[in-house]
C-alpha cells in the first residue's frame, strides 16, 4: 500500500494548478568585464564588485523564491554566467529550477530568460533586429503534463533614449510574424516586460509618438479586446491580464509616483477553450511582499546613488502572476457582461462612489493645470472635477473629449484618477470658467477661484469678516503669520473640510 501511494504522489501533486510569473531583476550583472557593461556595472567602478554582485543574487533570489512560481520568465539577466550563479544560488537556498533558458544576442548589455520546474522540449531566439541595442525574444516549449506549452518572454525597449514607439513596434512584428506561422490550435503564452501599459494606445506619450498614435502592443500585438470577446478572437489577437484587475490596482512599476502596467502577461484563445491548459480564471495578480516598498511606500528598486552601487533594494518592477490548470476554463457570465461606454456630465460623477467600466465626458475645458493634476469643467455654470495624476496628456485652456475608468472620493474631495484623451478640440478662454472671490461661501468643491486678497494666519486665509483653511502643496511656500496675500489662482478643494489649495509660487504674490 506505502508503494501503491508514492506511485500515485507524482501525479497528484502535479494536477493542481500552476503558477506563470514574470519579473524584471533590475540588472543583474556579474563581476567579470566583457566589454558590453552598462557604465555603472563595470567591474571595479561605482562599487560594483564581487561582494556585490553575492547581495544582489541574494536580494533577487529571495523574491523568487518568495514568487514561488512554477515558470518564471526573467529580464535583465546580464549573460548565461551570472544566470548559472543565480540558479545555484536558488538552488542553495531551497528553491531549484531544474529546467532554464536564456537568449544569446552577441554584444547585448542584457538578456530576458526562464526558469522552469517542467521539462522543456526546445528553444530559440527570435532576432528582433540585428542590432545588439535590440534584444532579442525567448521562445520556449515546455511540457506540462503530457501538454506542450509555448512561451514567449520579451523585454521591449524602454521608453527613455529616444525610446519612439517605432522601436516597440518592431518587437511586435517580430512576435507576431512567429505567431502567425504556428499552428492555429497551438497553446501559447506571452510574458514580459513591453515597456507599455495594458492600454499603450491611450497612453502613449505625444514626445514618442512618431508613428500617428499606433502602437506596438495594442496596434500590432492586438491586444485591444476584452475577455468575453477572447474566445471567438482570430489568431494573433490577445487578452491583456491586467484588465482583470480593478484599474486602481493596475500598476506593477512607478517612475515619479506615475504609476504604470509595463510587465505583462498575455494570452490568445487557446488559453479559454476548455481544451489542454487554461487560464484559471481571476488568478492574475502583483507579487506585493512589504521588504519590495520602502517606509514611505515607493518601490524598493535596487539603489544607486551618487555613482556608488549601495547594496540595498530589489528591482525597480513588481513581478506579477496567474495561474493555469488542465482543468476547463471556468467563466463568470456576471463578469463577462458587455459594458458600453456611456456618455455622461460632470455631475454624474460626484453621484456615484465608482464606475463600472467607462464614460465619456465631452467637451470639457482644462481650466487649470499643475504637473500632472487639473480641473476640467463642461460649462461655466456647471460642476468642476479634479483630474489627479491624469492630466499629463492636456494642455490648460483646451477643449477635450476624454475616457474616464475611475474615480474616488479622498477626504471628502471628488477626483478622476484614471482620464484618457480622446480628441482635442481646440483652445479656449477659461476665464469665463473662474470663480470670484465674492462668491465663497457659495461654491462647491473643484472650483478655481481667482484674485483673492486676504491675510495668511495659521493655516487660516482671512478675507474681511470671513476666514477659510488654506494649504500650500509645497510647503517652502507657505508664508510667515500676518502676510498680506495677493491669491491670483486657488483650487477651492476638500479635506475633510473645504479649503484653498496653492500649488504653484506663480499662483500668489506677498503684498508689502
Amino acid at each position: 500500500m506505502r508503494y501503491l501511494l508514492l506511485f500515485f504522489l507524482p501525479l497528484f501533486l502535479i494536477s493542481k494548478p500552476f503558477k506563470v510569473a514574470t519579473y524584471n531583476v533590475e540588472n543583474l550583472f556579474d563581476a567579470k568585464f566583457n566589454g558590453s557593461e552598462y557604465e555603472e556595472y563595470i567591474p571595479g567602478k561605482h562599487n560594483w564588485n564581487s561582494r556585490m554582485v553575492e547581495i544582489k543574487l541574494n536580494h533577487t533570489a529571495e523574491v523568487i523564491c518568495d514568487i514561488d512560481a512554477d515558470i518564471l520568465g526573467l529580464q535583465e539577466i546580464e549573460n548565461k554566467h551570472i544566470f548559472k550563479q543565480l540558479i545555484v544560488k536558488l538552488k542553495k537556498v531551497g528553491c531549484a529550477y531544474k529546467y532554464s533558458a536564456i537568449t544569446n544576442k552577441k554584444g547585448a548589455a542584457i538578456q530576458v530568460a526562464l526558469l522552469s520546474r517542467f521539462p522543456l522540449h526546445k528553444q530559440k531566439d527570435i532576432q528582433v533586429s540585428y542590432s545588439p541595442r535590440v534584444r532579442n525574444i525567448l521562445e520556449v516549449d515546455i511540457i506540462v503534463e503530457d501538454h506542450p506549452l509555448r512561451f514567449f518572454v520579451n523585454h521591449w525597449k524602454s521608453k527613455a533614449y529616444k525610446g519612439y514607439e517605432s522601436k516597440r513596434i518592431k518587437y511586435a512584428k517580430a512576435l507576431q510574424s512567429r505567431i502567425a506561422r504556428l499552428s492555429p490550435s497551438k497553446e501559447y503564452i506571452v510574458i514580459g516586460d513591453f515597456n507599455s501599459d495594458y492600454n499603450a494606445y491611450l497612453t502613449l506619450d505625444d514626445k514618442i509618438d512618431d508613428t500617428g498614435g499606433k502602437t506596438g502592443f495594442s496596434d500590432i500585438l492586438k491586444t485591444k479586446i476584452e475577455e468575453h470577446e477572447i474566445l471567438h478572437a482570430k489568431q494573433g489577437w490577445h487578452y491583456t491580464l491586467w484588465k482583470e484587475l480593478a484599474v486602481d490596482k493596475r500598476w506593477s512599476y512607478k517612475f515619479y509616483s506615475k504609476k504604470s502596467s509595463l510587465d505583462q502577461i498575455v494570452l490568445p484563445r487557446h488559453m479559454f477553450d476548455t481544451k489542454g491548459i487554461d487560464y484559471v480564471n481571476d488568478s492574475f495578480g502583483v507579487f506585493k511582499a512589504k521588504y519590495l516598498f520602502t517606509k514611505r511606500g515607493y518601490i524598493n528598486n535596487w539603489r544607486y546613488k551618487n555613482g556608488k552601487h549601495m547594496a540595498k533594494g530589489y528591482s525597480d518592477h513588481l513581478p506579477v502572476y496567474a495561474y493555469f490548470d488542465t482543468k476547463p476554463y471556468k467563466s463568470y457570465e456576471k463578469k463577462y457582461r458587455k459594458k458600453s461606454i456611456t456618455s455622461k456630465m460632470i455631475e454624474y460623477l460626484y453621484k456615484v462612489e465608482s464606475i463600472d467600466g467607462q464614460i465619456e465626458l465631452k467637451n470639457v475645458v482644462v481650466i487649470f493645470k499643475r504637473g500632472r493634476n487639473a480641473i476640467i469643467k463642461q460649462s461655466p455654470s456647471g460642476r468642476g472635477v479634479m483630474l489627479y495624476g491624469s492630466a499629463s496628456k492636456l494642455k490648460e485652456g483646451y477643449k477635450y473629449d476624454l475616457l474616464v475608468d475611475a474615480i474616488k472620493t479622498y477626504k471628502g474631495l471628488k477626483e478622476v484618477t484614471s482620464a484618457y484623451k480622446l480628441k482635442e478640440k481646440g483652445k479656449v478662454d477659461v476665464k469665463m470658467y473662474m470663480s470670484k472671490a465674492s462668491n465663497l461661501g457659495r461654491l462647491k468643491q473643484n472650483e478655481v477661484v481667482v484674485d483673492i486678497v486676504g491675510m495668511y494666519k495659521n493655516r487660516y486665509l482671512y478675507i474681511r469678516d470671513k476666514k477659510i483653511p488654506i494649504y500650500f502643496k509645497k510647503r517652502k511656500l507657505t508664508p510667515k503669520n500676518g502676510s498680506k496675500l495677493k491669491i491670483h489662482y486657488a483650487h477651492l478643494g476638500y479635506y475633510k473640510k473645504e479649503q484653498l489649495v496653492i500649488y504653484s509660487k506663480k499662483d500668489f504674490t506677498i503684498m508689502e
